[in-house]
């Protein structure tokens, strides 16, 4: 169990939400991990659970210097929203699932520390994404957590989110497994509204056109009802009933 600093001394300690350091190593390294963030916050935006990036997890309460700073971290139970910084002492949870956009620089650091501190920590899902595949084979890795031991994943699956994870050129594609369906990213969602918004109005221009012959079928079922019984009022005038050369019937005019 952890221990509680009393609220005096802990309200003296200043916990730093930045240092300073950039945030991805190259523009391929910071657009996977904003996309990584974007779709899973969208995925888990009606759960009770946050996704947090590049900001400092603290572990050690009342050491500040004790800090990692996951690129992608997906935590549950816990209250949704942003935070500058999260420790694990006040928020009572542990990162379920941890995500780090791995270089060649950082290969030392990300295979080796934080893959230890991650599986002492108990986060349930390790996962190494390269972009640029320098040195992960297929550029994707992941560790399960099987007791207190990390398992390479075989499955490219992700058991806490229930997603199937795919290498689609420079990021990390996201599958649901109840239904299949990718998880969009921004760009594709923007192309998902247009072509939605173009079908809606496509369906709307159906409708009108199809309003507007029904319209026009009206009309011309009127005028001919119209011109029928103008010539019948015309066949039983007595000028008409007069001219015996005109044998018709009226009541025989539909």
């Amino acid at each position: 169990m952890t221990a509680t600093l009393p609220v005096s001394v802990e309200s003296e300690i200043f916990y730093p939400s930045a240092d300073g350091q950039p945030v991805a190593e190259t523009y391929d390294h910071l657009y996977a991990l904003l996309t990584t963030l974007e779709v899973l916050k969208q995925y888990l935006k009606n759960r009770q659970a946050t996704v947090l990036a590049n900001q400092f997890l603290y572990y050690a309460q009342g050491f500040p210097k004790l800090r990692v700073a996951p690129d992608v971290m997906v935590i549950f139970d816990v209250a949704p929203g942003g935070r500058d910084n999260y420790k694990i002492w006040e928020e009572d949870q542990v990162p379920t699932v941890i995500f780090e956009m791995t270089s060649f620089g950082t290969k030392g650091q990300d295979e080796i520390f934080k893959k230890t501190f991650y599986e002492q920590l108990g986060v349930k899902e390790y996962w190494l994404f390269h972009p640029k595949g320098e040195w992960v084979e297929q550029q994707l890795r992941g560790y399960r957590l099987r007791g207190e031991i990390y398992e390479p994943i075989q499955d490219a699956r992700s058991e806490p989110l229930q997603l199937r994870l795919v290498v689609e050129e420079r990021l990390i594609g996201f599958y649901r497994e109840d239904t299949g369906e990718k998880l969009l990213i921004p760009g594709e969602l923007v192309e998902a509204l247009r072509q939605e918004v173009l079908a809606r109005q496509q369906a709307e221009e159906l409708v009108k056109q199809e309003r507007q012959r029904a319209e026009q079928e009206r009309q011309r079922s009127e005028q001919a009802e119209l011109q029928i019984e103008q010539l019948k009022a015309r066949l039983r005038s007595p000028l008409a009933l007069a001219q015996p050369s005109l044998n018709v019937d009226p009541d025989t005019i539909e």
